[in-house]
């Protein structure tokens, strides 16, 4: 409240200065009027610069001065090169506001690069606020899961769009194949999902690195110059980057780390599918995809048995469960004897399509 009746008495100031002292050579009440749109102007530009971070007003700072500099030398050239006169004047004058102008903007877009905390003392507090920034790759942006990670709450402060990936992503949308054209425009819609998340800042950088072709050498050199980490479900970018010292955030090493975990001994219910590559083995899928070897189960596909896990094998492709089945515990809902009792179709239906889609 006190910061508001400073603000008014700010603009009220300006406007009486401006009622008494003429700067604008017109009447008193036009003079007024221009004071309090002054006024409101630069209260308004002062509001504005409260939610700019401190790298980026020292950055800001730096770019006008430099720009300034580099102003002042060109206006040595110029009042060497032309005669007095108003051409040479507003020469000087738009060299003057151009610099200060395109010094200030650039200072403050690369404002976000400068590491305070190394300073110490009044910066040091920097670094609690130094963001996070995640940088996204064209493979996971059409794989659509990061949306469902963001929308969860997971997934938060700011997300890097790289302008090449997004060319990536329009090339791949424009495809004259249907499939790679559908992949595209589900990658685009993903984007529009990510904007909607509120608690993450989508921000789309300009920057691009044109002595280096390819899509993932440019993802790599662009989280070195951010300090930030690639998210990706790209096996080899992720092997490449780590070799390189960036960080990768996989979401196909998440998926795997959320299924769930089954120790040795445990029992388990699962609907035998179909039969195994080795003699006498059926094969199961868990919800999440996870393939589950049963021994002994050939001939009980296309039923839900209790099966004893025996080990867990952990792949790069997934995770895969091995068990025993006991003939003497019999099937899940065992038929009496004399009835004739049929398996329901809904629960192969759930297999069979977790069996299409499984997780890797």
């Amino acid at each position: 409240m006190d910061l508001v009746l400073i603000r008014v008495f700010f603009v009220l100031f300006v406007t009486y200065t401006c009622y008494r002292v003429d700067p604008f050579g017109a009447n008193p009440r036009f003079n007024a009027i221009l004071g309090a749109m002054l006024g409101a102007a630069i209260v308004l530009f002062e509001w504005r610069l409260r939610r700019i971070s401190l790298k980026r007003l020292i950055g800001a700072a730096i770019g006008s001065i430099l720009g300034i500099i580099g102003a002042y030398l060109f206006a040595l050239v110029i009042h060497e090169s032309f005669t007095p006169g108003s051409l040479r004047s507003f020469l000087e004058m738009m060299v003057m506001l151009l610099m200060a102008y395109v010094g200030l903007v650039v200072g403050a877009n690369k404002g976000d690069l400068l590491n305070l905390a190394a300073l110490g003392g009044v910066f040091g507090g920097e670094k609690q606020t130094k963001k996070a920034y995640k940088i996204l790759d064209t493979s996971v942006i059409i794989d659509g899961r990061i949306a469902d990670i963001a929308e969860t709450g997971f997934l938060d402060g700011t997300v890097v769009a790289p302008q090449f990936v997004l060319r990536e992503l329009q090339l791949v949308a424009d495809s004259a194949d249907p499939l790679k054209r559908n992949r595209g425009r589900r990658g685009l819609d993903i984007l529009q999902r990510l904007q909607k998340v509120a608690s993450l800042q989508i921000q789309i950088v300009e920057d691009d690195f044109p002595t280096v072709r390819e899509v993932d050498l440019k993802l790599i050199e662009l989280a070195k110059l951010y300090e930030g980490k690639i998210i990706t479900n790209d096996f080899n970018l992720n092997k490449v980057a780590q070799l390189q010292g960036v960080d990768v955030l996989n979401i196909n090493e998440l998926a795997n780390s959320l299924k769930p975990i089954v120790l040795p001994g445990e029992i388990m219910r699962v609907f035998i599918l179909k039969e195994g590559k080795e003699y006498n083995q059926g094969v199961a899928y868990l919800d999440d995809g996870t393939m589950v070897v049963v021994d002994n189960a050939r001939k009980m596909i296309g039923k839900t048995i209790d099966i004893s896990v025996t080990s867990v094998l952990q792949t790069t492709a997934g995770k895969m469960i091995f068990g025993k089945w006991d003939e003497r515990s019999g099937p899940r809902n065992e038929p009496r004897p004399m009835q004739t009792v049929q398996t329901p179709l809904a629960e192969p239906k759930k297999a069979i399509a977790t069996a299409e889609h499984p997780v890797e």
